[in-house]
């Protein structure tokens, strides 16, 4: 079966003698390794202002607490994510809006959104899915317009761009996830990116207890509460041999993405998405929406492909009842929607299988 899903790791005899001098170094928690990760991860989205953290829920719960998201602040987001992103609204005690999506991208919709701000909005958080990108001209123009910042949601997105830089320095906050299955893994771990340096500081302190680490511990004051969201150096050990090899891989992803985009056109059964203007996808999952989904589904599966919608529209969990609403595009989108493999372990006999069962029908 070829899996929707894979995490890519450096040969072993790359990975193994790096880690090994990491465990026996003496020093495991963050230090040196995490700091010059930061650096390289910064080179690659051109944009200095990164903090490496525990994961990518941990960057989404800072980035709403600097946001001065509170209890009962409301926060306009997206049923068509991952759960980390909207679990991480009810950890500083907001309230979730949902946005409805464009039923043509499944992307949380500007207009929507514009319609759904109040007094009490305090953050919009957007996902660009599957690693494609939101209509971030429009989202711009909002946020600027309400003064109301935005938190790009870019665990999916690595290595995708908007007017041809990299995501990760538009918006007030972007955070990437590098859980197991993402583009680039560290076994576990995020960062947070900022357009501005000024937050960064006090971002730094919030990931260890509020302590400053550039300070002795003994001359320390903490003035606000803190968490244990610092990336260790066994993680960003793993992340500085993984980016020797990110662009290669990310582009695998970005390659076999724009294959299917060119050779599922017009194929019967299939609607394509519409990327958004100024933006280029990285393709973590090759999104599509598929006539009876299902069959669809049992049809790739019989022929060693798996397929799946991966995620469950976070609007029907419990904890998210007092913020039901309609959501017309969403059931539109989510009733078609499904992924098929795009990544770095594809072969093109498997991406010319992968076609030729779609064209087949179902």
């Amino acid at each position: 079966m070829i899996p929707l899903v894979k995490p890519y790791l450096p040969p072993r005899e790359e990975l193994l003698p790096e880690l090994e001098a990491i465990l026996y170094s003496g020093y495991i928690a963050e230090g040196q390794p995490v700091y010059d990760f930061e650096n390289l991860f910064g080179e690659y989205l051109d944009n200095q202002n990164v903090l490496a953290l525990h994961s990518g829920t941990d960057a989404l719960h800072i980035a709403l607490l600097l946001a001065n998201v509170g209890i009962g602040d409301e926060v306009i987001s997206t049923p068509m994510t991952a759960e980390p992103t909207n679990v991480a609204i009810t950890m500083v005690g907001g309230k979730v809006v949902w946005g409805d999506v464009d039923p043509d991208t499944g992307l949380l919709c500007p207009k929507s959104v514009r319609s759904l701000i109040t007094e009490k909005t305090k953050a919009i958080i957007l996902v660009h899915y599957a690693g494609m990108v939101c209509d971030m001209n429009e989202f711009n123009k909002i946020s600027e317009e309400f003064n109301i910042p935005i938190i790009e949601d870019a665990a999916h997105a690595l290595g995708s761009k908007y007017k041809g830089k990299r995501v990760g320095s538009n918006s007030a906050y972007t955070i990437f996830s590098l859980q197991a299955i993402k583009h680039m893994t560290t076994v576990d771990g995020g960062f947070l990116s900022f357009n501005k340096a000024d937050q960064i500081g006090r971002a730094r302190r919030m990931r260890w207890f509020g302590l400053d680490k550039g300070k002795p511990r003994l001359e320390n004051d903490i003035v606000e509460t803190g968490y244990k969201y610092a990336m260790n150096n066994v993680n960003a050990t793993i992340g500085l041999v993984q980016m020797k090899h990110l662009e290669t891989i990310v582009g695998k992803y970005i390659d076999n993405g724009k294959f299917f985009d060119e050779q599922l056109k017009n194929t019967n059964g299939v609607q394509l998405i519409k990327y958004s203007e100024d933006t280029e996808p990285s393709y973590w999952l090759y999104t599509m929406m598929v006539e009876r989904r299902e069959d669809f589904i049992k049809h790739m599966e019989a022929h060693g492909i798996s397929a799946s919608p991966l995620h469950y529209r976070n609007d029907l969990h419990s904890i998210f009842k007092e913020s039901k609403r309609d959501l017309p595009g969403l059931d539109d989108f989510y009733s078609k929607m499904v992924h098929i493999p795009c990544g770095w372990w594809l072969t093109n006999e498997d991406r010319e299988h992968m076609v030729e069962t779609i064209k087949k029908g179902w």
